[in-house]
């Protein structure tokens, strides 16, 4: 089940109340604890939708020094660990990505600036986006710095601002190749993002959605079984 990162909460419902960002953002991480934990105590995995953490470099502090996003990066995340105090890292997985929309994405903060800083979150798992043409390589960051022992990497394969569907020989290519770089049983294949975002503002029609997660299902059996020397579920 999903839930916002304090970050993004505080992009969107700007400040007027605090003194400080710091202060605004210990507060958001303070009400969300409650939302993290009863999630969690109700059976459900917490996924953090966290694209603030890569987003906000070409939105917030498309005008600022790299430098100052970073540090905002290192502040959402510590207090994402705070919220998550009380919560076994294996029932939380962290999302973070550049922005759902169609556009050209030149200007997105590379993978590589943030990763080292995402990765100290205390979390069972990533979701990125490696389906579109733009972070399609990235997956590469994990070679220099390589997921925990007990982490999965949820790797999307599948972009969800298209109308193309992707075939599924493409799909267990991208599962595979991601697989060769963090370990075959660390892989869990998804699409990069949801396919509606925010009501009715969805690029993709219905019935190619369906096709697109027909072509993940059966691009990630192939992979399994080219990877496991099996047909897997």
């Amino acid at each position: 089940m999903t839930a916002p990162s304090p970050g993004i909460l505080a992009a969107i419902v700007q400040n007027e109340h605090y003194d400080t960002l710091q202060s605004y953002v210990a507060a958001i991480g303070a009400a969300l604890q409650v939302e993290y934990e009863a999630i969690v105590a109700r059976g459900f995995v917490l996924q953090l939708d966290c694209p603030d953490l890569a987003l906000e470099r070409h939105v917030s502090f498309k005008s600022r020094p790299l430098a100052e996003f970073l540090q905002f990066v290192e502040l959402i995340v510590a207090t994402i660990n705070g919220a998550l105090r009380n919560i076994p890292r294996d029932r939380v997985r962290l999302h973070a990505c550049w922005g759902n929309y169609e556009g050209p994405h030149d200007q997105d903060v590379p993978l590589a600036e943030i990763l080292p800083i995402i990765q100290r979150a205390k979390v069972g798992g990533f979701m990125l986006p490696f389906g579109n043409g733009r972070h399609a390589h990235e997956y590469h960051c994990f070679r220099s710095n390589p997921l925990a022992g007990d982490q999965v990497l949820i790797a999307g394969v599948i972009d969800t601002l298209t109308n193309f569907v992707e075939h599924p020989e493409v799909v267990a290519d991208r599962i595979e190749r991601i697989a060769a770089v963090v370990g075959r049983e660390r892989v869990l294949a998804a699409t990069d993002c949801g396919f509606d975002t925010s009501a009715g503002m969805g690029r993709v029609a219905p019935d190619v959605v369906w096709a697109k997660l027909k072509s993940l299902r059966d691009g990630a059996r192939l992979a399994s079984q080219r990877l496991f020397g099996k047909e897997s579920g």
